[in-house]
């Protein structure tokens, strides 16, 4: 039976560190007050103001093809996952098809928030699956800090930017994208999201004074949300593909907060030792986390190995999905 499977991976993060000390100086906190709630030391800027989330993409894309030796027109098409594109139209997956020379390659956006990798897989998947498609980049890219407001000390913490890719393709071995299950609660609304800038509340003077263009999080709200589904749609993967903690290798949850991360993977019963965690290092970079963690824990996994996802984000989307190591 043809499955899609992860044949490479890469990513990439900009040059620029932002640490908390640094941010310390930039706004009331300090590195207790942000390691001890949400486990964030450091996070990756994007300084060049002429470049968006298409250039993280279009560097990840790069050493993709360049790493696994494939050639640009290979490519069927490129699923873009970001909440942050480089303009309201045309879509990123557009310039980041063009910047790469993918000239075969169809290419659109996903925007399903922090679970934009889950989602963005599963689609490719069902493209392969259908015979619609061979060869499949999905690539989510994050330039998390051009909507973040470094004058909230709640939220500017949390936010880093980056990008990673993965190429995903048909296979006749038991290996690849298993399962996934992916859901939505529109009241999640209030709770998360950009206030203005579309055609609700589009923008002008009275916006940007009140400063209605940057990230809005209701936090409580949005961890007890978080931690809920995100561990209630992994039990249920794992329940349907007849799996216990023992049969999963590695637990990669969406890197927002630690104290998510610690509470669903508790809760689930996997031992610290089997959940891959960098948020540390990188922040909350939205889509692109699970696929950054993967990479760079890629020197951990071995062909075979049974991973669970899980994310959650605004909308609220969130979803789990299990794959059998490829590579």
């Amino acid at each position: 039976m043809l499955n899609a499977k992860i044949s490479g991976i890469a990513s990439y993060v900009p040059d620029d560190v932002l640490d908390n000390d640094m941010l310390s100086k930039m706004v009331d906190t300090n590195d207790e007050w942000i390691t001890t709630r949400v486990g964030i030391k450091e996070r990756r800027i994007l300084h060049d103001d002429s470049k968006g989330s298409s250039f993280l993409g279009i560097q990840a894309v790069n050493k993709l093809l360049a790493e696994y030796d494939v050639k640009p027109q290979e490519i069927d098409l490129i699923i873009c996952g970001t909440s942050n594109p480089d303009y309201r139209f045309p879509s990123t997956a557009s310039v980041i098809q063009h910047g790469c020379g993918l000239d075969n390659a169809y290419a659109f956006d996903i925007q399903a928030a922090c679970a934009g990798f889950i989602v963005t897989a599963q689609t490719a998947r069902a493209y392969i699956l259908a015979g619609l498609a061979k060869k499949v980049i999905v690539v989510c890219a994050e330039k998390m800090s051009s909507m973040t407001d470094y004058e909230d000390r709640a939220t500017c913490p949390l936010f880093g930017d980056a990008a990673a890719a993965v190429l995903i393709e048909g296979t006749d071995e038991p290996v690849g994208i298993m399962d996934a299950e992916v859901h939505i609660d529109g009241e999640g609304l209030p709770h998360l999201l950009m206030k203005a800038g579309g055609s609700v509340l589009p923008a002008s003077h009275a916006t940007v004074d009140a400063r209605e263009h940057y990230i809005y999080q209701e936090g409580r709200a949005v961890y007890k949300h978080a931690v809920r589904n995100m561990l209630s749609s992994t039990l249920s993967v794992m329940k349907r593909n007849g799996l216990t903690v023992d049969d999963v290798d590695w637990l990669v949850p969406h890197q927002a907060n630690l104290r998510i991360i610690e509470a669903v993977s508790n809760r689930a019963g996997f031992p610290d030792e089997k959940v891959l965690v960098n948020i540390q290092h990188y922040g909350n970079t939205s889509a692109a986390s699970i696929p950054l963690c993967l990479d760079e824990y890629k020197h951990k996994l071995k062909k075979g190995d049974k991973i669970m996802m899980t994310a959650f984000g605004a909308g609220f989307t969130w979803g789990a999905l299990y794959l059998v190591w490829a590579i």
